[in-house]
């Protein structure tokens, strides 16, 4: 499992607000995006994931706004895994237009089954030890 991963984003019109702004809300969205494409880059899937029967949920996020991003705008999403053991991930992510620091924020993410029990991460995405920094 990677443990950094940079995603290309262009800011769609739809994402933006009335003063054509980047919503505050799309920006989880943008989040979400980079686990999900971290877990492809890294040779696993999330549809096959659930398909077993486990998933990933947000337990808890802390969003720091910056600056805004606009329509048009190519940012760069950087994903961290900082943690990753037992039945939690934790996300660190910086989104940045060129070298501008716009956005950051963390996450923490729980694995659990289909009826809402916690389970274990499965191996291929656990860390042998603990990686934050």
């Amino acid at each position: 499992m990677l443990r950094e991963f940079k995603l290309d984003i262009r800011v769609r019109y739809n994402e933006t607000d009335g003063q054509g702004r980047v919503h505050h809300a799309q920006y989880l969205n943008y989040f979400e995006r980079g686990r999900v494409e971290m877990l492809r880059a890294s040779g696993f899937s999330y549809k096959e994931l659930e398909k077993g029967g486990l998933m990933l949920v947000v337990s808890e996020i802390r969003v720091r706004y910056l600056l805004p991003a606009e329509f048009d705008d190519d940012l760069v999403l950087t994903t961290r895994v900082l943690y990753a053991r037992g039945a939690r991930l934790e996300h660190q992510y910086q989104l940045h237009r060129g070298s501008d620091l716009l956005v950051e924020a963390d996450t923490e993410i729980a694995c659990i089954d289909r009826t809402g029990k916690v389970r274990r991460l499965p191996n291929y995405l656990q860390f042998s030890r603990e990686v934050r920094e």
